[in-house]
């Protein structure tokens, strides 16, 4: 049987299920999921990440870190870690560009947060000599100094979509539609948590929550505001949620969220007003765009300098990958980055508060 089979069979059980059910499902199911069960990423998968698009990203990205660590007195021993790296090229572009930092290497322990069997092997392949750990949570990082990135990590946590209904909401639910899964509403009820939202929104219009979002960023700012560190939360969404964004990616096409679950990528736009709530008692820097980060800390530049080594077809996929992650028409302003440091520190470099 299928994924979708078992949750039809399921939800003709027990009734309809909500979106962060049935995201949790298709994403995760230990056996049927869809990140439990391949590498997603690359021409060969379902889409690309930023760091797989040019090692621009991950240099920069590091370079960072590794500054905001220098400008905190270098700890001698500190946690290196990424939320859901993928095939470990973020953290190995982040490595090579860090080696030249004295002492950074040396005092990293490198920790990745991945669920995934198939990518931990991919991982392990690509941080091949740096041994890095693996956790299942944030809750397992170790009491030391936190360095952290997250880069499309949120995006891909469930959520729970409400519909505005006067001065109560109905959540959004995945229930049967004949022989087929099809979206439904829940009865009308008032919401606490979204009480704010009845001043910005009217009847019909869609609000996501991201329950677990919250949770883990506020673990994550603990840590960096009683250990020390940073963290670069690097996505694509806006400042507040409004409207349906779900969606869903198979073979580089969107596709019908509900048509094949386990096998199609399932993701929504972040909030990043619920995220930098979420940071006390750390700090948080204004939420930058991309392009805009990329460009404080010398992308150009850096294209540039690797362009005078390339010719032809190499050259021109060099200036692509460029404008793909800095241009606002493109990654440049989807893509928004939110840092995490403690009040008594500055936010890592390319980020102001």
């Amino acid at each position: 049987m299928t994924l979708k089979d078992d949750l039809m069979a399921r939800i003709a059980a027990t009734g309809p299920i909500s979106v962060a059910d049935f995201m949790s499902e298709a994403l995760l199911h230990p056996t049927k999921g869809y990140y439990t069960t391949r590498d997603p990423l690359g021409a060969q998968g379902d889409f690309v990440t930023a760091p797989e698009i040019s090692q621009m990203f991950g240099e920069l990205v590091g370079l960072s870190l590794a500054q905001s660590w220098l400008d905190q007195g270098a700890p001698e021993r500190f946690t290196l870690a990424e939320l859901g790296p993928g095939r470990g090229t973020l953290m190995a572009d982040i490595l090579r560009a860090t080696r030249s930092v004295p002492g950074f290497h040396d005092a990293a322990n490198i920790h990745l947060v991945e669920a995934s069997p198939v990518l931990q092997d991919a991982q392990a392949a690509t941080l091949v000599g740096h041994a890095p750990t693996w956790v299942s949570s944030v809750n397992d990082l170790p009491a030391a100094p936190l360095w952290l990135v997250a880069n499309e990590f949120f995006d891909a946590l469930p959520i729970r979509q409400f519909e505005r209904a006067g001065s109560g909401w109905r959540e959004r639910c995945v229930g049967l539609t004949g022989d087929a899964l099809g979206f439904g509403l829940a009865a009308p009820a008032p919401r606490a948590d979204l009480e704010h939202r009845l001043e910005d929104t009217g009847d019909g219009d869609v609000v996501e929550v991201c329950p677990t979002a919250r949770t883990i960023l506020n673990v994550i700012s603990s840590h960096i505001a009683a250990q020390g560190g940073a963290a670069l939360i690097i996505d694509y969404g806006d400042w507040r949620s409004q409207g349906d964004t779900l969606q869903a990616v198979q073979n580089h096409a969107a596709v019908d969220p509900l048509a094949d679950p386990g096998r199609a990528d399932l993701t929504a736009h972040v909030d990043f007003e619920v995220l930098a709530t979420a940071t006390a008692p750390a700090s948080h820097s204004r939420v930058t765009p991309q392009g805009v980060f990329l460009e404080r800390l010398g992308i150009t530049a850096r294209a540039q300098q690797l362009a005078q080594k390339l010719t032809g077809r190499a050259r021109e996929t060099h200036i692509a990958a460029h404008r793909r992650l800095t241009h606002p028409q493109e990654m440049g302003n989807l893509f928004k980055v939110l840092g995490v440091f403690p009040a008594t520190s500055a936010p890592p470099p390319g980020l102001t508060k």
